[in-house]
This record gives C-alpha cells, structure tokens and sequence, in this order.
C-alpha cells in the first residue's frame, strides 16, 4: 500500500508540473498595467488553467500508473473524469430529483472541478488500462481489443462507481467540507501543523495526499486556485503557501552551509559542491528535495529540526498574514511571479523572515551536528569494503546469454524476488527498490563485470551496468516476475565483460572529441552524480550549457536513441563508443524537454546537430541540465583531446575552459 502512494505521488507531478505555465501567464499579466487588453488575456490563460485541474489530474494519474506510460492510459482517465462529473452533475440529478438546480445539494454543483474526482478517475482508468490493455477479444469484436478496450471499460465502472457516488457524494463532500472549515478555523496553528506533517511525510512520498486537500479543490481550501485566481479572503488566502518561501529560499540553504562548515576537512570539497548545488536549486527553483535526502536518513534528528521549523515557519506567516503564491515550488521564480497578484499581501516582509529563520537554521544545525555528532555530508563514516559481504558463486545456464547471466548474478546479489519490490532504469543504470538495501550482497553483484553500486537509503539502491542496461534490465524483470529461485552454482564464464581482451582499432592512440556545445566546459569529477563523476561508466566531459544544442562530438553512427530521448549513443567507424547524457537524472521527465533530430542507424558528422534541449523547462522540472559525453570503452584509450584545446588521459581530469 505504501509503494502505491509513493507511485502515486510521483504521478501527480505531472499535472502539477503544468501549473508553472498558470503562474507564468497569471504573473506577467499582472505586472502589466490592468487597463491592457494583453493583462486580461493573460491572466485569462492562465485561469484556463487552473480552471482545469481536475481533469489534468484524472489524465497525469491515469497515465503515470500505467504500466507502460500509454497515450491510451490518459484517454481513459479523461472518460473516467467526464462519466461521473456529468452523470452526478446538477443538470442530470436536477432532472433525476425533478427539482430546480437552485435546489440541489451544492455537493452536485461542486463535483465538476473537485480534485478529489479527478485523482479516482485517474486511478480507476490506470486500474482498467493495467487490467485490459492486453484482452484479445473474439473476432467480431476485435476492433475493441488491447488498448481500446481500457477507455470502454473506464467509461462502464465509473459509471457503476457514479450510481454510489450519486447516494454517498452528499456526506462526503459535506465531510471534507467541514475538516476544511476546521483547518481554516484554526488559522495559524492549522497552517503550521499542516507545514510540519508536510516536511515529515516526505520521506514516505506521503506529502502529496496532504498538499492535495490543502492545495487542491478537496476540501474547499484550493489554495494554490484561490490565490492564482485571485479569489478568497486577502490576507487568508495562501497562508498554506507563503511559509514555505522562508524555509526553501533562506533556511535550508543555511543549514546546509552549517553542515558544510561541520565536514572533515578532507571532505568539505566534494560535500560543499554537493551542498551549495544543492542549495541553489532551494534558492531559485524551490527544489529541495536534493538537500533534504542529504541529510533525511544519516540525520534524522535534523531532519526532524527542520519539520518542526517549517511549521513554525507557516505558523508566523499565516498570524502575520504576509502572504506569496506558489505554483511549483516555493522559490524565487514562483515568489517574483506572485509579487503583484492582487492576494499578496506584504510580501516583502517574507524576506524578512527569511533572514530570521536564516540564522536559526545555521544555529541550530551547528548546535546539533557538534552536539550529537551527527553523519551530515561530509561527515559520514567511511565504508569499509568487508560490508560487501562474501561473494556467492550463482549457477546459470548454457542457454542464458551474457544479460541473462549478469541479471541471474545481479538478482542474487540483491536477495531475489523476496527482496525487490521494484526495477527500473535509465541510460546506465539499474534504479532498484528493496525492501531493505542492508540485504544486499555487493560482492556478489560485483562478479556481473558492473561499473559500480550506490546505495541512496535504506530501500533504494542503483547498480551502474552501462548503456546495454535495458538489456540487463528486462531480463531481471523476468527473473522477478517468474520470482525465480536464486540458484547456487559456478558462475559462467559469460558474465564476463564481452571481448575484455580484444583491441579495437584506437588501442593505445590519441582521440580528439569536438566539444561543439556552447557552455562551460567542467571536470567530470564536478558532475553532481556520483556515477559519471566517478567514472564508473567511462571518462570524458561534461558541460553546463548555455543554449541547449546539442552537437556530433564525431563522426559516427547512432547506435542508440533513449526511449526517454535524454540520452544518445554513439559509435565511430573504428569503434570508439560514446554516450552523450543530458542532464542529472532527467530519464525521470519521460521525454519532457528534449527535442531528438536524429534516428537509430543516421551516420553523423562532428558539429552536425543531434538534440535540442529546453535548459527551462528542465529546470523547471528540478533537473540540472548538465551534459556528459563519456567514451565508454575508454579503457583502451591513450589520450583523450576535447576539440576546446583540453587534453585528458584516461585518469586526469579535463582543464576548466569556457566554449564560445
């Protein structure tokens, strides 16, 4: 059950994702002078919207709990939406009632809009879509089958749910209606209890349940619709948001600089990138999740400092009445946006407080990492490599190819099926939840010939294969599906890497890339994922771009174009193999933001454009856009010469330089 929510919060980031765009159009137009024809079209757009949440909740849900992500999923979360909102709307029950709308209960005039529909909806049409999406009708009716089918019978059991809502809506919207009213009665002390649950559940994923009877038209609140729409009470309105910019744009920030002061000195370089990167993203976009995971499992007594702050946080600016808006997340894009809407209400004085909590951050934090000696970054204790535990020799089969192998290896590495709840991936790497990573044989993994093993937290975990990842990927999917016994055995020699002793026709020769992309040219060891700074899948360059394009580093063959288009590979006619990754951990974004020019099989030249990146919108998305292109068979690379005028070798690190 809690994996499900967690699921299901992260599939309400989609439709949250849109609502930047609402906050954008509703923001500018009210900076413009009010009198403008562009002031009202603007806001007007962004109230377009706003106006639509329910729906773009029933669509985001539908198609982020799919098993596949289908554009069938979304359709069926649309009529999923439309059935029980028509069916239990004011129109249909006033005719059923044979009573004048004027009449009704205002239940059935508030289900249209209610957020509360759209999340059943979404879940219900996921529900069919994962249930149908494979039924072979007979032949007559084959027309409907596979994925036809998931919308037909979304429409048929909402239907049946809308006869149960007809009977059930009254009460329950009565109910959310008055805890609504309770929260709200309880003005300031509401707001920072609500705060404190928030930061408290997110270890959970749990948080997006309470944001959306806060923030969401649930129970009456609609905060984040009240304040863009300007609507409600001045002064009222947004006090579940304005809070929030205090916490994310000055006190986190401070504790990390705390904590950066506390690393061992041998360590404060690699932890302060970490954390002022970190703290960056808190500043301008509001992300704080970055920073908050540094310190959320290896500091829990911090972390729950930082709970009870942000409530205190909420608390003052809610008595205070000093109100901003938020639509993403509350940073200083979001807080400037909301500067001029007609429900703030002495914004400014939220800067003021944010000094304040500032400096009760740093304080505090200091006090409590010296005080209870606590594992903040940079302070961690270092792993011994005895905790990878005694390696286990897996039996495997003649018939198994070489992913095969290294998945039967990988899955009794991770203590099988009984362990893992789910499988992942992306470009490189496995992106695995267990049930408990201390169950973990690294040594055994390690025999699969993987690039490395990080250990995020107690249930999460990554294991660094390479770009034939999807390959390894499905076959463990298998393996946990079947929840296949681990085997015990001599491990075939095919777990190898594949041709470890074959020299391509660069062995031991120099190899020129063009950097060919405008931005910062960066060491590989500043990349803000440990893998690539790590090397653990090859060496080369990175770079933090200024426009996006993204260019052949030679010339070579697309080998592989990402199903989440983030990443490219590469392969030149001698063999050289290049991955170009864009951004830190955006195969998450399913495809937002990138704009692939090329196919699988094209034979480009060094400077010919491949991609184009939205650098906002990933942004946006709290993603850093960060280029890597790695040679990922570097090993039998002498010399590897970036066109900027850096050299590197296969160990050194490539010279800051700045392309122009």
């Amino acid at each position: 059950m809690k994996s499900y929510i967690q699921r299901m919060g992260r599939s309400l980031q989609l439709p949250v994702s849109v609502l930047p765009a609402a906050a954008l159009l509703q923001g500018i137009g009210h900076y413009l002078p009010q009198n403008w024809p562009a002031a009202t079209f603007l806001q007007g757009a962004g109230n377009a919207i706003l106006g639509q949440l329910a729906l773009l909740f029933a669509v985001g849900l539908a198609l982020g709990m799919s098993e596949d992500n289908n554009g069938a999923a979304a359709l069926a979360g649309v009529v999923a939406y439309f059935v029980p909102i028509t069916v239990c709307g004011p129109d249909v029950v006033s005719q059923i009632q044979n009573i004048s709308k004027s009449s009704l209960n205002p239940a059935y005039q508030a289900i249209e809009g209610n957020v509360f529909i759209g999340i059943i909806a979404g879940l219900i049409a996921a529900a069919m879509y994962n249930r149908f999406h494979n039924t072979k009708l007979p032949m007559a009716l084959s027309f409907f089958s596979g994925r036809r089918l998931a919308p037909i019978m979304a429409a048929f059991v909402m239907a049946l749910l809308s006869v149960v809502l007809y009977f059930v809506w009254p009460f329950f919207y009565d109910a959310l209606v008055s805890f609504g009213k309770f929260m709200v009665g309880l003005g300031a002390i509401g707001a920072g209890l609500f705060g404190f649950f928030n930061r408290l559940l997110i270890p959970t994923g749990l948080h997006q349940a309470l944001n959306s009877v806060f923030w969401f038209n649930i129970a009456g609140i609609d905060d984040i619709h009240q304040f863009w729409s300007s609507k409600g009470t001045t002064g009222v309105t947004g006090m579940y948001l304005a809070g929030f910019f205090p916490i994310m744009m000055f006190g986190l920030p401070a504790g990390a600089y705390a904590m950066y002061r506390n690393a061992f000195p041998e360590r404060k370089k690699d932890a302060g990138s970490m954390l002022f990167a970190s703290s960056f993203a808190a500043i301008f976009t509001g992300v704080t999740e970055p920073l908050e995971f540094s310190f959320m499992f290896t500091a829990w007594p911090l972390y729950l400092v930082h709970a009870v702050l942000t409530g205190c946080s909420l608390a003052l600016a809610a008595s205070m009445h000093w109100i901003a808006g938020f639509t993403f997340s509350a940073g200083l894009v979001d807080y400037t946006l909301s500067f001029r809407m007609p429900k703030a209400h002495e914004p400014w004085m939220l800067l003021v407080q944010g000094i304040l909590f500032a400096i009760i951050y740093y304080i505090l934090f200091d006090f409590c990492i010296k005080k209870f000696n606590l594992a903040t970054p940079g302070r961690e204790p270092l792993e011994e490599n005895g905790d990878e535990g005694e390696a286990s020799q897996v039996q495997v089969s003649d018939d198994d190819d070489k992913y095969m192998v290294s998945a039967k290896i990988i899955y009794a590495g991770l203590g099988g099926a009984d362990n893992i709840t789910a499988i992942d991936n992306c470009t490189t790497r496995l992106r695995l939840q267990l049930v408990d990573t201390d169950k973990v044989n690294q040594a055994t993994i390690r025999q699969a010939k993987i690039a490395g093993i990080n250990v995020l937290d107690k249930t999460n975990i990554q294991v660094i294969v390479g770009t034939e990842v999807q390959f390894v990927a499905d076959a463990l999917k298998q393996l946990f599906e079947a929840k296949a016994p681990i085997e015990t055995g001599t491990t075939a020699a095919k777990a190898e890497a594949p041709a470890a002793e074959e020299k391509s026709e660069f062995s031991g020769q120099s190899v020129t890339l063009n950097a060919g992309l405008n931005g910062e040219l960066i060491n590989l060891d500043q990349v803000d994922d440990p893998t690539f700074a790590q090397k653990m899948i090859g060496d080369g360059f990175a770079i933090n771009p200024s426009d996006g394009q993204i260019v052949a580093p030679v010339d070579a063959e697309i080998t592989t174009v990402f199903p989440t288009k983030h990443a490219l590979g590469l392969k030149t006619s001698n063999g050289l193999e290049v991955l170009i990754h864009m951004g830190i951990d955006t195969v998450e974004l399913n495809g937002a933001g990138f704009d692939v020019q090329v196919a699988q099989g094209d034979q480009v030249k060094a400077g010919q454009p491949l991609a184009q990146m939205d650098l906002k919108a990933i942004e946006t998305a709290g993603k850093k856009t960060t280029v890597m292109v790695i040679i990922t068979n570097m090993i039998e690379v002498s010399y590897l010469r970036v066109q900027t005028g850096a050299t590197v070798t296969a160990t050194e690190a490539v010279a800051e330089a700045t392309h122009k």
